[in-house]
């Protein structure tokens, strides 16, 4: 379907309602008329849009993160990442998180994709970024309450991580798929 034209399929919002508002999420109550004029209920999260880096040394090696996350009680392997501050553009997000979150900065940057993890109730959206040839700085500026190891690995050892399914973080998988992507155009 072309951007710009009323989708057949559209749904119309009748009404909304702030079910519940926190520092970071908005979640609403809504409902709407569906295309056949019968109403439902759609229960969504507004969220700010994100931002992850693929950070890829001079070597070749990838800078990545383990992470503990609440939700689902474990360490997670990931890129880093974080969300988009208001009147913040989403490449001035991926440096500043490099930097806070790994102490890396620099490199050339490029905007890969624009993926939204989880079209079923959020309007979530995470701008993907390739930020090649970064260095350490060798000191981070993490925000309160946020732990996490840095560390270095190669492509390979990523891909074989995902392929044992150790990687699980959406955002981060295809991050990866987008790296073993661009390698295979480079041979």
């Amino acid at each position: 379907m072309p951007r710009g034209k009323e989708s057949d399929l559209a749904e119309h919002t009748v009404a909304t309602r702030e079910a519940y508002r926190g520092a970071f999420l908005d979640v609403r109550d809504d409902t709407v008329r569906l295309p056949d004029g019968s109403a439902a209920k759609r229960e969504w999260i507004r969220h700010p849009g994100a931002v992850m880096i693929i950070p890829v040394l001079d070597d070749g090696d990838l800078v990545m993160e383990r992470q503990y996350r609440y939700p689902l009680e474990r360490d997670f392997i990931e890129f880093p990442a974080g969300k988009i501050d208001p009147g913040e553009t989403p490449l001035a997000t991926g440096q500043r998180e490099l930097f806070e979150e790994t102490g890396y900065q620099g490199g050339r940057w490029r905007h890969l994709t624009t993926v939204h993890p989880v079209i079923s109730y959020s309007n979530e959206r995470i701008e993907i970024y390739l930020a090649e040839g970064v260095v350490s700085e060798g000191r981070r500026a993490l925000d309160e309450g946020e732990f996490l190891e840095v560390f270095t690995v190669g492509l390979p050892q990523a891909l074989e991580w995902l392929e044992q399914g150790l990687i699980t973080d959406t955002k981060t998988v295809i991050g990866l798929l987008w790296l073993d992507r661009l390698r295979m155009r480079r041979a």
